[in-house]
């Protein structure tokens, strides 16, 4: 049968053969080039086939100042583990769900914290909770939110988590975690291990607005984020919700976590804004899932823009995985729709993962399936 002729194949075989073209090289394009697009076309949304298309339409929408803060990510551990597929193809349904924390979860995905979120769309937080609840996903809202975290809770249908840093005066933190505890979120995650900025001292990266200039009101958050276990007490009590550290990239941290009573675990190195060279959250994750032991659950973040990557963290023993930066992407290019097609994308990549592995289930993925490349 002869393969259907189609636009999008018409543009991107031309794209293909052009691409050597000196005359072509010698052009200056506005804007990244997605494949075989001619410059300056705006790709309409159900043209978009994966998240690094919807990072390059997200660039043309923003200046260069803004989009920095978004672009781009470590992939060069991804790229270290394959797959060992076995070919006996397993009958069963292929089913995405986890239980966390007594939930029923549609996939392992959860949309995770990014702050001021109507720097990149005018609805912000509001379209981002739309776009994740339309598939069927968890968001994590950040307590640097452009929007009340109650009008961001109401609109995300599938359910919230609330996410704060420790500060040197916890007593306004845990006014807003009550709050958000009253509003609906169900666990509260405590970002660890950000640099201590004493008040004053502005040597942290800035956070771009959406003018494209660095603005000094949005530093990193302020406080003293050395974290202890009364802090985590005085937010459990408050919250009465499960209470989950975001930032644990070390084994010994994970079993003292799970000995402490911690909740759940997210394995990040803050996208390595914080402490250049830092290893990637997927070359850690497992042996924080070992030291954990079953305990609690560990989720992880960082990087993850494929199906084949969450498959490959649910294989070493994660529960969940936060996708952040390309929602946001979506979120600028196309608003609540664009969010909900990078995570239909990422969702559907990895059902056609785990069945091209033959583990319909999120319970069979196991190390077993993996081969990592010393090299």
């Amino acid at each position: 049968m002869r393969p259907k002729f189609t636009r999008r194949n018409a543009l991107s075989s031309l794209g293909l053969w052009a691409a050597g073209s000196p005359l072509l090289e010698a052009q200056e394009f506005e804007g990244p080039r997605l494949q075989g697009e001619p410059p300056g076309r705006v790709t309409p949304l159900n043209e978009i086939v994966n998240a690094f298309e919807m990072e390059a339409v997200a660039e043309r929408k923003l200046s260069s100042t803004l989009f920095s803060a978004l672009a781009g990510g470590d992939r060069q551990a991804f790229e270290k583990i394959v797959f060992r597929p076995r070919r006996f193809i397993n009958p069963q349904p292929i089913d995405l769900s986890v239980q966390l924390f007594g939930e029923k979860l549609y996939t392992p995905l959860i949309v995770g914290p990014v702050a001021q979120q109507q720097d990149y769309h005018a609805e912000g937080e509001i379209a981002m909770a739309r776009g994740a609840s339309a598939s069927k996903t968890p968001m994590v809202i950040s307590d640097r939110s452009s929007q009340p975290v109650e009008k961001i809770a109401a609109e995300a249908k599938a359910g919230s988590w609330y996410q704060i840093y420790p500060q040197a005066d916890m007593g306004p933190v845990l006014a807003r975690v009550q709050k958000a505890a009253a509003a609906g979120c169900k666990a509260i995650c405590i970002t660890v291990g950000t640099p201590y900025r004493p008040p004053g001292w502005t040597c942290c990266p800035l956070v771009p607005t959406s003018g494209g200039a660095p603005n000094p009101a949005k530093l990193l958050p302020d406080g003293d984020p050395r974290i202890s276990w009364a802090v985590i007490d005085q937010v459990r009590q408050a919250a009465k919700r499960p209470v989950v550290l975001k930032g644990i990239m070390h084994p010994d941290e994970a079993r003292a976590a799970a000995e402490k009573g911690v909740d759940g675990i997210i394995v990040s190195n803050h996208a390595g804004m914080f402490l250049p060279g830092a290893a990637a959250p997927i070359e850690v994750l497992a042996s924080v899932v070992d030291a954990v032991a079953g305990r609690i659950p560990v989720l992880v973040d960082g990087s993850f823009r494929r199906g084949s990557d969450v498959v490959k963290a649910l294989a070493f023993g994660a529960r969940g995985v936060l996708i952040a930066r390309p929602a946001i992407w979506g979120l600028v290019a196309y608003g609540s729709d664009g969010v909900q097609r990078v995570l239909d994308l990422i969702i559907g990549e990895t059902a056609r993962m785990m069945s091209s592995n033959s583990r319909p289930t999120v319970s069979l993925l196991d190390r077993t399936m993996l081969h990592i490349d010393k090299q």
